[in-house]
């Protein structure tokens, strides 16, 4: 390939490029003009190398450029708590790569014309979707629920049962533990221990896994729980 076709590709790549990462920049994006704009350049340097080897060489650099982009957007998506941030910043890498690539081939408009559609996405469907998600018609209806655990087991270990039972719900930020009380029984060495557990929504089958558990735990002689509540909310 003459370096002036050469040159004018991986500009158009360029070019393309600083346009779909000048929006991200503006979000604040953690990938943003640099990165956007290397990712199109290098994908057209690559698809260009392939040209000039010839043979079956563009399907194959094309199709590593595919598997290898996403494990650079792999990496910039992040799980916190509950939530998944940074896969419209991965998305958003992939299609960069596209545009590079469909530079390197030559074929402009169909880059231009997917530039355009990256950047109507972001513009255009991000205040839609912040729209669909405040309409309140599709916020789930919940049911609090309240349930009663019964533990009878050996007084020595009613502190590590308590334990278990204050820790429960720690792990899980729909539960709520509201009581916990300890009553002897008619035998000194035993000791029921009762706690009464609210969720927001029902979680029967977490119930009774906790049970199954406390059941196999040392000196604890019977488990046994029950609904004794619920109210819906919406």
């Amino acid at each position: 390939m003459e370096i002036l076709a050469f040159a004018i590709r991986l500009f158009a790549a360029l070019l393309f490029g600083v346009a779909i990462g000048i929006e991200r920049q503006w979000r604040q994006k953690s990938a943003g003009l640099r990165t956007n704009t290397l990712v199109s350049l290098g994908a057209a340097a690559f698809v260009l190398l392939s040209v000039d080897i010839g043979g079956d060489a563009t399907g194959r650099i094309a199709s590593y450029i595919v598997s290898g982009i996403g494990f650079l957007g792999a990496g910039v998506i992040m799980k916190d708590g509950l939530s998944i941030q940074g896969l419209n910043t991965a998305a958003t890498i992939w299609c960069s790569a596209a545009v590079g690539s469909l530079c390197g081939l030559g074929f402009f408009a169909q880059a231009g014309l997917v530039t355009v559609s990256i950047m109507l996405t972001h513009v255009v469907l991000r205040p839609v979707g912040q729209k669909l998600s405040s309409l309140t018609f599709i916020k789930a209806a919940t049911t609090q629920t309240d349930y009663l655990f019964a533990i009878k087991c050996k007084t020595e270990v009613e502190n590590g049962i308590r334990v278990r039972l204050m820790q429960m719900p720690g792990n899980d930020e729909k539960l709520l533990l509201k009581s916990l009380t300890s009553d002897e029984t008619d035998d000194v060495t035993n000791v029921t221990i009762t706690a009464v557990i609210q969720s927001v929504t029902p979680q029967d089958s977490l119930i009774e896994r906790v049970a199954s558990r406390l059941t196999i735990e040392d000196k604890v002689i019977k488990v046994s729980w029950e609904i004794i509540g619920t109210q819906s909310e919406l």
